[in-house]
């Protein structure tokens, strides 16, 4: 099992940055891909960004794509996730998550949950 805690969540202004954080606890965290989800007010809760277990390979939501970056170091058990060029759609509560099953962008294919940090994006 693994415990997630999200951090660096927070008010920005649009065109602004922040780095998410998250932080595992846990001996086999380094074992887990893990993925980045959001979920706005009245919405579901959407896939964002995915990294494997070694850090080799990402996925991006097209929303995010070459504006996020996930990135993480296995030796802290934490994972990141980069916000650049942030934008009002982008607000959120942000969620990171580890894979317990196939696929990459579905909420169900992920076993083990943070409670989630908040952002916010003022235009």
């Amino acid at each position: 099992q693994v415990q997630l805690v999200e951090s660096g969540g927070g008010l920005v202004q649009a065109g602004g940055s922040l780095r998410l954080s998250c932080a595992a606890s846990g001996r086999t965290f380094s074992s887990y891909d893990m993925g980045w989800f959001r979920q706005a007010p009245g919405k579901e809760r959407e896939f964002v960004a995915a990294i494997i277990w070694s850090g080799g390979n990402t996925y991006y939501a097209d929303s995010v794509k070459g504006r996020f970056t996930t990135s993480r170091n296995n030796a802290k058990n934490t994972v990141y996730l980069q916000m650049n060029s942030l934008k009002p759609e982008d607000t959120a509560v942000y969620y990171c998550a580890a894979r317990t099953a196939r696929n990459w962008n579905v909420r169900t294919a992920y076993g083990y949950w943070g409670p989630g940090t908040q952002v916010t994006v003022s235009s």
